[in-house]
């Protein structure tokens, strides 16, 4: 499987365990520590701290278009429901992955702003 497969299966997984709120699932999908953003900021969490996201939040997250930024990056659009909210709403995800898993998961309120934050990173990441 090449790297962009494994990407992409990486982020299929994480949007499966997410939707059907499958706790183990949802750890297996993600690495030891993965960054992620909110009301709250950006940080990294354990996988049991991303599998209690998962209840709180409550969140599901329908993938809308795919955009490849590189092997281990990719944005994803897609249409996120509270249980709060009978509302669809529009959102984007920059995913990273790491092996295969997902290390890193930052919502963003749309498509742009989601790949333009892709871009500065992967060229940021690309001077390391």
């Amino acid at each position: 499987m090449h790297t962009s497969e494994r990407t992409e299966a990486a982020i299929g997984r994480w949007h499966e365990a997410v939707n059907r709120a499958d706790l183990d699932a949802a750890r297996l999908a993600v690495a030891d520590q993965i960054v992620v953003n909110g009301p709250k900021g950006a940080g990294a969490v354990t996988p049991d701290g991303f599998a209690d996201w998962i209840i709180r939040s409550g969140i599901q997250m329908r993938p809308r278009s795919w955009h490849p930024i590189s092997d281990r990056v990719l944005v994803v659009e897609q249409d996120a429901r509270w249980p709060q909210n009978e509302a669809w709403s529009r959102v984007a995800t920059a995913f990273r992955v790491t092996g295969d898993r997902v290390s890193a998961a930052l919502r963003f309120p749309d498509l742009r702003a989601a790949l333009e934050f892709a871009y500065i990173y992967t060229e940021l990441a690309a001077t390391e």
